[in-house]
């Protein structure tokens, strides 16, 4: 499939089935399918059918399959007084990969982030994803090295 047969949208309900599958595929990627507690219900009710949705998602569509996924939420309150977006995941399917369609997606990314007057799209890339960092930063972002992340489990 040529690059140019892909369209990026963002994602609708009947696409919940296919994200999960996605989401699946990188918590396997990312070393966290053991604890992977998401399921293709979850998905529609939390992004699809709460009123206000816990995420919002991108797709790549071509020949009617998704191709690639990009989840995001906007963190409404920052210290600049603009809100900003959160990139939670990005993933594109093994046999679309090398057509740029991650590119499209951080793209229509940057679109949704200015339309919504963001100042910054953050998120986390594991430290051995050397191909992820280098994707990255074949984009422009820079590593924020500010900042050190931690987690508190409850």
């Amino acid at each position: 499939m040529e690059s140019n047969e892909i369209i990026i949208r963002k994602a609708v309900e009947a696409d919940s089935a296919k994200v999960w599958v996605l989401m699946r595929d990188l918590a396997v990627f990312e070393r966290y399918i053991d604890v992977f507690a998401i399921t293709p219900e979850i998905v529609k009710e939390s992004g699809f059918r709460k009123n206000s949705p816990d995420f919002h998602c991108f797709v790549a569509e071509g020949n009617d399959e998704i191709a690639g996924m990009l989840v995001y939420y906007f963190l409404p309150y920052t210290a600049q007084n603009r809100p900003a977006i959160y990139m939670k995941e990005l993933y594109v399917d093994e046999k679309y990969r090398g057509q740029k369609i991650g590119e499209q997606l951080m793209d229509a990314l940057k679109k949704e982030a200015k339309v919504n007057n963001c100042g910054q799209i953050k998120w986390t890339v594991a430290p051995w994803n050397e191909g992820g960092k280098r994707f990255y930063e074949r984009l422009g972002a820079k590593e924020n090295n500010e900042w050190i992340n931690y987690e508190w489990s409850v």
